[in-house]
């Protein structure tokens, strides 16, 4: 008996580190796919094709844009086979680091700012992101397909599924038209929140998957599967044309990691409500799990709300300084109070001279 479970742990133990890899190249091929592809956009701009976020479909005949689809595909694939091996709530959150080098290869192939602040959020990406993976829930064992169908047919996930499925037409219908182009929130909330729904399909199509291939059963029997299939196809698809256009009207910088945030929390908002798992956490592990997420909050506003900000390493060694090297500007700062002050009393006798007018 002690052997037998020994054999299984260790089973658990390759699953994991493989699925621990395969999200780790996933994040790699997927960041970089956000570069290729605004590349090629860029490129289609420049000589007067349609753009994406005005309709067009240019981007289609162009190879460049192909070969970001195509990396994206490659990193989407060893995701969906990450998910076969370990639980999304370990897989998800590993995407952050696709964020790391979305934002390092922008700075250099695009000429994206990335600052020092950039740069404490893409470390603070990592640290929350290890701290997710090591206090989130695990999900509980699924030994065959007919347990997930049954776990699919729970009032709770049918409910969320309900609220996306309407939240994801309330916006392409109405509120992508109007604000698609203002806020960055819209196109990217819509593609995380068909997302959310494309992971638990890719979960089960990686379970059904792995089953068939091992022998262990023969699930592409049923007709579950292949339901799957359509669904995941056509949720890709969805996700595709609209991360286009947010990626076509918005910075790169900025959609890549809001669109983690928001896609992870749905993520993991959905694997709990399918799987059960906050029920089973303790409250140190659910306390660890929210400090995670604070802390991807803090690293994504630092790396969008002041990325226009020129700040460097010699700003802080400036700050360092001695007071009396930073003393002389304080005469700079009394000119410029001097110089505001007779600027308000030239308005105010200019404002006094027009009314005499009148």
């Amino acid at each position: 008996m002690s052997s037998q479970q020994s054999i299984d742990e260790l089973y658990r133990q390759q699953d994991f580190y493989i699925g621990l890899s395969l999200a780790l190249s996933s994040s790699f091929f997927i960041g970089a796919s956000f570069i290729i592809k605004k590349v090629g956009l860029i490129r289609l701009s420049r000589i007067g094709s349609v753009r994406a976020s005005a309709g067009g479909f240019g981007y289609l005949k162009d190879w460049i844009w192909w070969a970001g689809l195509l990396c994206m595909g490659v990193g989407e694939a060893a995701n969906f086979a990450a998910y076969a091996f370990a639980p999304a709530s370990l897989v998800t959150p590993l995407g952050a680091l696709s964020v790391i080098v979305t934002a390092v290869l922008a700075s250099k192939f695009l000429k994206e700012r990335l600052n020092l602040l950039g740069k404490l959020g893409c470390f603070l990406c990592i640290i929350g992101s290890m701290i997710i993976v090591i206090h989130s829930p695990k999900e509980g064992e699924i030994d065959d397909l007919n347990l997930l169908l049954d776990k699919l047919q729970d009032p709770a996930f049918i409910t969320y599924v309900a609220i996306i499925l309407s939240l994801s037409l309330f916006i392409g219908c109405c509120c992508g038209p109007r604000y698609g182009h203002k806020n960055v929130i819209v196109y990217i909330l819509l593609c995380s929140a068909i997302g959310s729904l494309t992971v638990m399909s890719c979960k089960a199509l990686g379970l059904a998957l792995r089953d068939t291939l091992s022998g262990k059963s023969n699930d592409f029997g049923m007709w579950l599967p292949y339901f799957l299939i359509v669904v995941t196809v056509v949720f890709v698809g969805i996700q595709v044309n609209y991360l286009n256009k947010a990626l076509d009207i918005f910075n790169t910088s900025i959609v890549t990691p809001i669109y983690y945030v928001i896609f992870t929390t749905l993520v993991i908002t959905a694997s709990a409500i399918l799987f059960k798992e906050w029920g089973r956490m303790k409250a140190e592990d659910i306390l660890g799990d929210l400090c995670g997420f604070f802390v991807v909050i803090i690293a994504v506003i630092l790396l969008n709300a002041f990325r226009e900000m020129d700040i460097s390493l010699n700003d802080v060694r400036g700050i360092m300084r001695p007071k009396r090297e930073l003393l002389p500007h304080k005469n700079h700062f009394d000119d410029f109070l001097i110089e505001t002050e007779n600027s308000s009393l030239s308005q105010k006798q200019y404002g006094s001279g027009d009314y005499r007018d009148i």
